[in-house]
């Protein structure tokens, strides 16, 4: 007997919810069983954000019941649109973007809004007590007095998973959880889930990666265009099943197809980047790229990616060294200059830097070259022709949206992102930097992205690929450099190094951790 028909402590009936003509979640029914993990999964815009949404109080469902067990074990219906209620009757959620304030203590981020202002010392004693049963029941070991700025990445999860148990949490939700973990991190956390799910908390676990899925949960339910298509214990299903589930078509993910390296396109030299608040953000840094070939880079979150990225798209001057591109010195650093030059850029964040949310997909489609003659004419802009050019980027990237006239915010963000890609590749850059340009994405868009990666390798592009997912890396890569602290390592052939060498020099330990 599986674990949801032993005990359920949550049942979904009926979920119904509409954003004007679009229906986001379609008569879903979902259980989920007392200690069970169950895996969400789902193309991008498939509902999975919605449904959660409408668990944890923040949407009111047009239709259906969500009832969770009480303290005794019998559901109750639980009250729509409030996120008080759904916390009250034990529902946590960990978003993949942590809510932490950096300048408090780890004591203080747990227990804020639970006791009153003026709490007394022996407030603050009683709940430090509490949270070292917690840890020690958990496996969490977080240093309370410590600023949580200060922790690494995986401490400030370990923080928020905390946060919600402190709350007397039974149903844990995890969007994302391992989206910025290095390996080791993500074997302690599953190890902790384990420990958790054993003591009998309920676990939601949202993820696109089909091996941790298959590795750390129960039971899979898989949402398609806002239905619940299919579900599944997790022993008795492989990826590839769960993949064409999720798409609705066979999806294959290719290998590093390697090619004869081209001539060198960029190099930096003992490069060094400051940083806004003052210090480097990239420090004496090494590397050269070539044509026809992929140099990927590991690291955990905020160790200097951006300042690379930014450098070698012109938004950022550096303050030593010498940096070359396409045989010549750079010495003026402008982003227009450097796309016209030949390089793609493909953002980090295709919200804040890739796309402006209020205009519509064509005008999105020509953010970087409405100059050119093909957009405008004596200071005009063609709109005809401008429309006609993003319908030819629709077709050929499949981006499925209402048409050109659509404000880009309406998209899934794996559409946005084949926007992005087509309006990049269109114009056969010599030097690609793609900055996570899989984040967040199911496996039929990464499949996608990569694929179109491979073929711009193979018409004579550098790329640089910027990733915090290994399996991607390791995939399509062809070198491979870890970059900790500022500091990147040498980059070196894909196949000399493994997952365990790279997750050890993310987290500033291994062999060239350091290395200029």
């Amino acid at each position: 007997m599986s674990k949801v028909a032993a005990a359920p402590v949550l049942r979904l009936t009926g979920i119904t919810k509409r954003f004007g003509p679009l229906v986001a979640n379609d008569r879903v029914d979902l259980s989920l069983g007392r200690g069970e993990v169950l895996a969400l999964l789902g193309e991008n815009g498939a509902g999975k954000s919605t449904l959660m949404s409408i668990l944890f109080g923040h949407y009111t469902a047009d239709e259906g019941t969500v009832e969770v067990a009480d303290g005794a074990g019998s559901l109750k219906e639980l009250r729509h649109g409030s996120p008080a209620a759904a916390l009250e009757a034990g529902v946590g959620m960990v978003h993949q973007h942590f809510t932490l304030a950096d300048n408090l203590s780890v004591l203080d981020n747990i227990t804020l809004g639970t006791e009153g202002l003026w709490r007394a010392f022996q407030g603050r004693a009683a709940a430090r007590r509490r949270l070292k049963t917690l840890m020690d029941d958990s496996g969490l070991a977080v240093p309370l007095e410590r600023p949580v700025g200060t922790l690494s990445v995986g401490e400030q999860q370990r923080t928020e998973i905390l946060k919600a148990l402190y709350r007397g949490v039974r149903i844990l939700v995890l969007d994302e959880p391992t989206a910025v973990l290095t390996p080791q991190e993500v074997n302690q956390l599953f190890d902790t889930l384990r420990r958790l799910t054993q003591q009998g908390l309920s676990i939601i676990f949202i993820s696109h990666k089909l091996d941790e899925v298959t590795a750390i949960s129960d039971r899979v339910a898989i949402l398609r265009a806002g239905k619940l298509v299919g579900e599944r214990e997790t022993k008795a299903v492989d990826r590839g099943e769960l993949a064409e589930l999720m798409v609705g078509r066979p999806v294959e993910l290719h290998g590093r197809d390697p090619q004869p390296r081209g001539v060198e396109v960029a190099r930096l030299a003992k490069v060094s980047v400051p940083g806004p608040r003052g210090g480097m953000d990239l420090k004496s840094a090494d590397l050269a790229l070539f044509e026809r070939e992929i140099v990927g880079i590991a690291g955990v979150s905020g160790n200097g990616q951006g300042a690379l990225a930014a450098l070698l798209s012109g938004l950022a001057q550096p303050s030593g060294g010498s940096f070359s591109l396409f045989g010549n010195t750079v010495t003026r650093f402008d982003a227009g200059a450097f796309v016209a030059g030949g390089v793609g850029r493909i953002p980090e964040d295709r919200h804040r830097d890739g796309t402006v949310g209020d205009m519509t997909v064509w005008e999105n489609a020509i953010l970087e070259t409405y100059r050119d003659g093909a957009n405008q004419r004596a200071g005009w802009m063609r709109i005809g022709a401008a429309r006609d050019h993003a319908k030819g980027l629709i077709d050929a990237f499949d981006v499925r949206c209402p048409g050109p006239d659509a404000p880009i915010r309406l998209l899934s963000g794996g559409n946005m992102q084949k926007l992005i890609i087509g309006r990049v590749l269109e114009n056969r850059p010599r030097l690609i930097v793609a900055n996570q340009p899989t984040r967040g994405l199911d496996i039929g868009a990464v499949a996608f992205v990569q694929d179109r990666l491979l073929e711009a390798k193979r018409a004579g592009a550098a790329i640089l690929l910027i990733s915090e997912d290994l399996d991607e890396l390791f995939q399509i890569a062809d070198r491979l450099a870890v970059i900790h602290s500022g500091h990147l390592s040498e980059a070196r052939p894909a196949e000399d190094l493994t997952k365990r060498q790279v997750g050890l020099m993310m987290a500033g330990e291994g062999q060239g951790a350091h290395a200029a």
